[in-house]
């Protein structure tokens, strides 16, 4: 038996001990936005907030994730108002096909937590372990900026 609190909301979960998290978060709770792309820890899709830091959900084993808490792109938006991230990423078309993003905002969102008012440079040092085939960094990386703003200007 697994215990996570997911978005908020505890959970207890039958797993197979060879279970990854990933497959927990999209076949057990289905949370679709947890991707599942290359199954190898490369790509950054299946990215998820577990205590405080971006994760990759493939690379870990639920059972390691017990008593933890997960944050899915499901759980960033707040009484019905998207997150800052979600809403740069918007304003700067920061997504095409969509596949990537959802580990893009956690990795973000994590980052931020830990650095508020990162440099561009350090954006793009913090999203090296994510991977985008179709819009391109320069949106990606611009609208992580931007929410930081955001972010800053809302604090005041």
């Amino acid at each position: 038996m697994l215990h996570i609190t997911v978005n908020g909301i505890s959970q207890d979960i039958h797993i197979e001990p060879n279970e990854l998290l990933v497959d927990v978060l999209r076949n057990q709770l289905g949370l679709t936005s947890v991707k599942k792309g290359c199954a190898d820890g490369e790509c950054g899709a299946c990215t998820v907030i577990l205590d405080r830091k971006a994760v990759n959900s493939c690379m870990i084993l639920a059972a390691e994730a017990d008593g933890s808490e997960i944050m899915t792109v499901e759980g960033i938006m707040r009484d019905g108002k998207l997150h800052p991230l979600q809403e740069a990423f918007i304003e700067k078309s920061a997504m095409q096909c969509g596949f990537c993003t959802s580990g893009f905002l956690l990795t973000a969102a994590a980052y931020l937590m830990e650095n508020p008012k990162p440099t561009l440079e350090e954006i793009k040092k913090a999203v090296v372990g994510n991977l985008c085939r179709c819009t391109g960094y320069a949106s990606i990386v611009n609208a992580i900026q931007l929410a930081s703003q955001n972010l800053i200007e809302k604090s005041r």
